[in-house]
Protein backbone atom coordinates (compact mmCIF):
# COMPACT_ATOMS: atom_id res chain seq x y z
CA UNK A 1 0.00 0.00 0.00
CA UNK A 2 1.64 3.31 -1.19
CA UNK A 3 1.85 5.81 1.99
CA UNK A 4 1.58 9.80 0.76
CA UNK A 5 3.88 11.75 3.10
CA UNK A 6 2.02 13.90 5.48
CA UNK A 7 3.10 17.20 3.96
CA UNK A 8 2.13 16.49 0.45
CA UNK A 9 -0.96 14.67 2.14
CA UNK A 10 -2.31 17.93 3.78
CA UNK A 11 -1.34 20.09 0.33
CA UNK A 12 -4.01 17.57 -1.56
CA UNK A 13 -6.54 18.25 1.17
CA UNK A 14 -6.24 21.87 0.41
CA UNK A 15 -8.28 24.03 -1.65
CA UNK A 16 -5.88 24.76 -4.39
CA UNK A 17 -2.49 22.26 -5.49
CA UNK A 18 0.61 22.61 -7.43
CA UNK A 19 1.82 19.69 -8.19
CA UNK A 20 3.24 18.47 -11.34
CA UNK A 21 4.82 15.45 -12.32
CA UNK A 22 8.60 14.58 -12.80
CA UNK A 23 10.35 11.52 -14.61
CA UNK A 24 14.06 10.62 -13.33
CA UNK A 25 15.41 8.32 -16.28
CA UNK A 26 18.26 6.06 -15.06
CA UNK A 27 19.94 4.66 -18.50
CA UNK A 28 21.44 1.44 -18.72
CA UNK A 29 25.00 3.15 -18.91
CA UNK A 30 23.65 4.82 -15.82
CA UNK A 31 23.73 7.95 -17.04
CA UNK A 32 20.69 9.58 -14.98
CA UNK A 33 18.24 12.34 -16.62
CA UNK A 34 15.32 13.96 -14.68
CA UNK A 35 12.86 16.34 -16.57
CA UNK A 36 9.30 17.53 -15.03
CA UNK A 37 5.83 19.00 -16.91
CA UNK A 38 6.33 22.17 -15.27
CA UNK A 39 7.58 25.34 -16.72
CA UNK A 40 10.77 26.04 -14.57
CA UNK A 41 13.35 22.98 -13.29
CA UNK A 42 12.95 21.43 -10.17
CA UNK A 43 15.17 19.59 -7.58
CA UNK A 44 14.60 16.85 -5.58
CA UNK A 45 16.38 13.36 -4.47
CA UNK A 46 19.14 14.77 -5.52
CA UNK A 47 18.12 15.11 -9.12
CA UNK A 48 17.97 17.76 -11.33
CA UNK A 49 14.49 17.77 -12.68
CA UNK A 50 14.56 19.87 -16.18
CA UNK A 51 11.73 21.88 -17.14
CA UNK A 52 10.88 20.11 -20.84
CA UNK A 53 8.73 22.36 -23.07
CA UNK A 54 5.61 20.17 -24.31
CA UNK A 55 6.83 16.74 -22.47
CA UNK A 56 3.71 14.89 -21.10
CA UNK A 57 3.09 11.54 -20.51
CA UNK A 58 -0.76 9.96 -21.39
CA UNK A 59 -3.55 8.29 -19.27
CA UNK A 60 -2.76 4.92 -17.70
CA UNK A 61 -4.37 2.52 -15.45
CA UNK A 62 -3.62 0.21 -12.69
CA UNK A 63 -5.30 -3.08 -12.26
CA UNK A 64 -4.98 -5.60 -9.97
CA UNK A 65 -3.19 -8.56 -10.81
CA UNK A 66 0.49 -9.21 -12.57
CA UNK A 67 -1.25 -7.82 -16.25
CA UNK A 68 1.33 -5.53 -17.63
CA UNK A 69 0.16 -1.58 -17.66
CA UNK A 70 1.96 0.21 -20.09
CA UNK A 71 1.69 4.06 -20.98
CA UNK A 72 4.20 6.33 -22.95
CA UNK A 73 5.62 9.83 -22.87
CA UNK A 74 5.93 12.14 -25.50
CA UNK A 75 8.53 15.67 -26.02
CA UNK A 76 10.71 17.36 -28.01
CA UNK A 77 14.03 16.90 -28.82
CA UNK A 78 16.62 19.26 -27.14
CA UNK A 79 20.33 19.17 -26.58
CA UNK A 80 19.56 19.65 -22.51
CA UNK A 81 17.71 16.42 -22.06
CA UNK A 82 17.07 14.04 -24.78
CA UNK A 83 19.09 14.34 -28.13
CA UNK A 84 17.86 11.88 -31.52
CA UNK A 85 21.31 11.06 -31.50
CA UNK A 86 20.84 9.35 -28.30
CA UNK A 87 17.46 7.88 -29.03
CA UNK A 88 18.69 6.79 -32.57
CA UNK A 89 21.57 4.95 -31.25
CA UNK A 90 19.65 2.97 -28.63
CA UNK A 91 20.80 4.53 -25.47
CA UNK A 92 17.55 4.96 -23.81
CA UNK A 93 16.27 1.05 -24.79
CA UNK A 94 15.75 -0.24 -21.52
CA UNK A 95 15.81 2.45 -19.65
CA UNK A 96 14.58 2.67 -15.68
CA UNK A 97 11.74 5.49 -15.60
CA UNK A 98 10.50 6.56 -12.29
CA UNK A 99 7.54 8.86 -11.76
CA UNK A 100 6.96 11.30 -8.93
CA UNK A 101 4.28 13.78 -8.13
CA UNK A 102 5.58 16.93 -6.61
CA UNK A 103 4.30 20.17 -5.23
CA UNK A 104 6.59 22.52 -7.71
CA UNK A 105 6.27 25.49 -5.18
CA UNK A 106 8.19 23.03 -2.09
CA UNK A 107 9.81 20.74 -4.22
CA UNK A 108 10.93 18.66 -0.90
CA UNK A 109 6.96 17.14 -0.95
CA UNK A 110 6.86 14.45 -3.46
CA UNK A 111 6.16 10.67 -3.53
CA UNK A 112 7.03 8.19 -6.01
CA UNK A 113 3.94 6.93 -8.42
CA UNK A 114 5.32 4.09 -10.51
CA UNK A 115 8.91 2.64 -11.83
CA UNK A 116 8.56 1.08 -15.38
CA UNK A 117 11.02 0.60 -18.02
CA UNK A 118 10.83 2.30 -21.46
CA UNK A 119 9.79 -0.23 -24.19
CA UNK A 120 9.67 0.80 -27.88
CA UNK A 121 10.96 4.67 -28.74
CA UNK A 122 9.94 6.40 -31.74
CA UNK A 123 10.98 9.02 -33.73
CA UNK A 124 9.66 11.52 -36.03
CA UNK A 125 9.20 15.13 -36.66
CA UNK A 126 11.89 16.52 -34.63
CA UNK A 127 9.33 14.51 -31.60
CA UNK A 128 9.80 11.45 -29.36
CA UNK A 129 7.58 8.93 -28.07
CA UNK A 130 8.54 6.57 -25.63
CA UNK A 131 6.60 3.48 -24.86
CA UNK A 132 6.37 2.80 -20.77
CA UNK A 133 6.02 -0.75 -19.71
CA UNK A 134 5.28 -1.60 -16.12
CA UNK A 135 7.87 -3.69 -14.27
CA UNK A 136 5.08 -6.82 -14.65
CA UNK A 137 6.48 -7.27 -18.19
CA UNK A 138 9.60 -9.02 -17.05
CA UNK A 139 7.22 -11.73 -16.24
CA UNK A 140 6.47 -12.67 -20.15
CA UNK A 141 9.74 -12.78 -20.94
CA UNK A 142 11.78 -16.34 -21.94
CA UNK A 143 13.66 -17.59 -18.67
CA UNK A 144 15.98 -20.35 -18.28
CA UNK A 145 17.89 -22.34 -21.43
CA UNK A 146 17.35 -23.23 -24.61
CA UNK A 147 17.96 -26.96 -25.46
CA UNK A 148 19.80 -26.95 -28.61
CA UNK A 149 22.71 -28.29 -30.30
CA UNK A 150 24.71 -24.47 -30.56
CA UNK A 151 25.72 -22.92 -27.33
CA UNK A 152 23.78 -20.10 -25.56
CA UNK A 153 26.44 -18.24 -23.82
CA UNK A 154 27.94 -14.97 -24.87
CA UNK A 155 31.21 -15.66 -26.55
CA UNK A 156 34.07 -14.54 -23.65
CA UNK A 157 31.42 -14.19 -20.93
CA UNK A 158 31.73 -16.20 -17.79
CA UNK A 159 29.80 -19.23 -18.70
CA UNK A 160 31.67 -19.59 -21.83
CA UNK A 161 35.03 -18.84 -20.13
CA UNK A 162 37.15 -18.26 -22.98
CA UNK A 163 39.76 -15.51 -22.85
CA UNK A 164 39.27 -12.12 -25.01
CA UNK A 165 43.05 -11.30 -24.58
CA UNK A 166 44.45 -10.98 -27.59
CA UNK A 167 41.65 -11.64 -29.54
CA UNK A 168 40.61 -8.03 -30.71
CA UNK A 169 42.16 -5.21 -32.99
CA UNK A 170 41.67 -1.69 -33.94
CA UNK A 171 41.06 -0.63 -37.44
CA UNK A 172 40.70 2.96 -38.99
CA UNK A 173 37.23 3.09 -41.61
CA UNK A 174 39.05 3.52 -45.02
CA UNK A 175 35.57 3.48 -46.77
CA UNK A 176 31.42 2.94 -46.09
CA UNK A 177 30.01 0.51 -48.45
CA UNK A 178 26.55 0.74 -48.30
CA UNK A 179 24.60 0.91 -45.02
CA UNK A 180 26.36 -1.72 -43.54
CA UNK A 181 29.52 -2.15 -45.54
CA UNK A 182 33.00 -0.94 -44.14
CA UNK A 183 36.67 -1.47 -45.96
CA UNK A 184 38.97 -1.43 -42.54
CA UNK A 185 42.44 -1.40 -42.37
CA UNK A 186 44.94 -2.64 -39.40
CA UNK A 187 42.93 -6.10 -39.13
CA UNK A 188 45.61 -9.14 -39.41
CA UNK A 189 43.38 -11.97 -38.42
CA UNK A 190 42.53 -14.38 -40.98
CA UNK A 191 39.66 -14.86 -43.04
CA UNK A 192 36.14 -15.24 -40.97
CA UNK A 193 37.87 -14.84 -38.04
CA UNK A 194 35.36 -11.63 -37.02
CA UNK A 195 32.67 -13.03 -38.33
CA UNK A 196 29.72 -13.09 -35.30
CA UNK A 197 32.27 -10.72 -33.57
CA UNK A 198 31.95 -7.28 -32.09
CA UNK A 199 32.49 -3.69 -33.25
CA UNK A 200 32.67 -0.70 -30.77
CA UNK A 201 33.21 2.28 -32.19
CA UNK A 202 35.68 4.43 -30.60
CA UNK A 203 35.83 7.84 -32.32
CA UNK A 204 33.46 10.12 -35.03
CA UNK A 205 29.72 10.12 -34.47
CA UNK A 206 28.89 6.96 -33.51
CA UNK A 207 31.31 6.78 -30.26
CA UNK A 208 30.38 4.22 -28.17
CA UNK A 209 27.90 2.07 -30.09
CA UNK A 210 28.16 -1.48 -30.98
CA UNK A 211 27.23 -4.09 -33.43
CA UNK A 212 27.41 -7.25 -34.64
CA UNK A 213 30.06 -8.42 -37.03
CA UNK A 214 27.66 -10.67 -40.10
CA UNK A 215 31.14 -11.30 -42.23
CA UNK A 216 34.36 -10.94 -42.95
CA UNK A 217 36.76 -11.01 -45.95
CA UNK A 218 40.48 -9.77 -46.92
CA UNK A 219 40.13 -7.45 -49.68
CA UNK A 220 42.71 -8.63 -52.75
CA UNK A 221 45.24 -6.38 -51.49
CA UNK A 222 45.64 -8.46 -48.59
CA UNK A 223 45.96 -5.49 -46.39
CA UNK A 224 42.64 -4.39 -45.98
CA UNK A 225 39.29 -5.90 -45.26
CA UNK A 226 35.72 -6.17 -45.68
CA UNK A 227 33.41 -6.11 -42.60
CA UNK A 228 29.69 -6.49 -43.22
CA UNK A 229 27.29 -5.19 -40.16
CA UNK A 230 24.14 -7.16 -38.97
CA UNK A 231 22.68 -3.52 -38.44
CA UNK A 232 23.22 -0.07 -39.96
CA UNK A 233 24.51 2.68 -37.82
CA UNK A 234 22.37 5.48 -36.47
CA UNK A 235 24.50 7.54 -37.66
CA UNK A 236 26.62 7.20 -40.65
CA UNK A 237 30.02 6.66 -40.41
CA UNK A 238 32.56 7.97 -42.29
CA UNK A 239 36.05 7.60 -43.22
CA UNK A 240 39.05 7.63 -40.78
CA UNK A 241 36.88 7.13 -37.92
CA UNK A 242 38.36 4.48 -35.50
CA UNK A 243 36.88 0.71 -34.35
CA UNK A 244 37.71 -1.85 -31.84
CA UNK A 245 36.43 -5.39 -32.87
CA UNK A 246 36.59 -8.35 -31.05
CA UNK A 247 36.78 -12.02 -32.54
CA UNK A 248 33.62 -14.05 -32.28
CA UNK A 249 31.92 -17.50 -32.50
CA UNK A 250 29.32 -19.28 -34.43
CA UNK A 251 28.62 -21.12 -31.03
CA UNK A 252 28.98 -24.71 -32.90
CA UNK A 253 30.40 -26.98 -31.18
CA UNK A 254 33.72 -27.71 -33.53
CA UNK A 255 34.28 -24.02 -33.75
CA UNK A 256 34.52 -24.24 -29.75
CA UNK A 257 37.00 -27.00 -29.97
CA UNK A 258 39.06 -26.66 -32.67
CA UNK A 259 39.79 -22.88 -32.96
CA UNK A 260 39.17 -21.32 -29.17
CA UNK A 261 40.18 -25.14 -27.46
CA UNK A 262 37.13 -24.72 -25.17
CA UNK A 263 35.57 -27.74 -25.22
CA UNK A 264 34.87 -28.34 -21.69
CA UNK A 265 32.77 -25.12 -21.50
CA UNK A 266 30.61 -25.58 -24.37
CA UNK A 267 27.22 -24.25 -23.34
CA UNK A 268 25.20 -26.61 -25.64
CA UNK A 269 24.05 -30.44 -26.66
CA UNK A 270 25.91 -31.27 -29.97
CA UNK A 271 25.70 -34.64 -29.60
CA UNK A 272 21.18 -34.47 -29.73
CA UNK A 273 19.33 -36.68 -31.90
CA UNK A 274 17.60 -34.35 -34.23
CA UNK A 275 14.63 -34.84 -36.38
CA UNK A 276 15.01 -36.99 -38.76
CA UNK A 277 17.01 -39.46 -36.05
CA UNK A 278 13.81 -39.49 -34.48
CA UNK A 279 11.44 -40.88 -37.00
CA UNK A 280 13.66 -42.14 -38.79
CA UNK A 281 12.43 -45.44 -37.74
CA UNK A 282 9.14 -44.84 -39.43
CA UNK A 283 9.01 -46.09 -43.22
CA UNK A 284 6.48 -48.29 -45.23
CA UNK A 285 7.63 -51.93 -44.68
CA UNK A 286 8.26 -52.34 -40.87
CA UNK A 287 4.79 -53.16 -38.52
CA UNK A 288 4.05 -50.85 -36.20
CA UNK A 289 2.13 -52.68 -33.82
CA UNK A 290 3.53 -51.81 -30.55
CA UNK A 291 5.80 -53.93 -30.14
CA UNK A 292 9.06 -52.89 -28.81
CA UNK A 293 11.24 -51.94 -32.14
CA UNK A 294 14.34 -53.80 -30.46
CA UNK A 295 14.41 -56.47 -28.72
Amino acid sequence: MREIPDTLAAHLAGDATTVCHGWRVTRRDGVVIGFTEHDRDLRFTGTDFLAASGFRASETEAAAGLAADAGEVTGGFSSAAISEADVAAGRYDGARVEQFVVNWQAPEQHMLLTVQDIGEVMRAGGAFRAELRSLTHRLSEVQGRSYGRRCDAAFGDARCGASLAGRSETGVILEVAGDVGLVVSGLSAAVGAYRYGLIRMTSGANVGWTCDVEDHVVELDGATVRLTLWLPPPVPLSAGDTLTVTMGCDKSFATCRDRFANALNFRGFPHMPGSDFSYGYADGETVHDGRPLFA
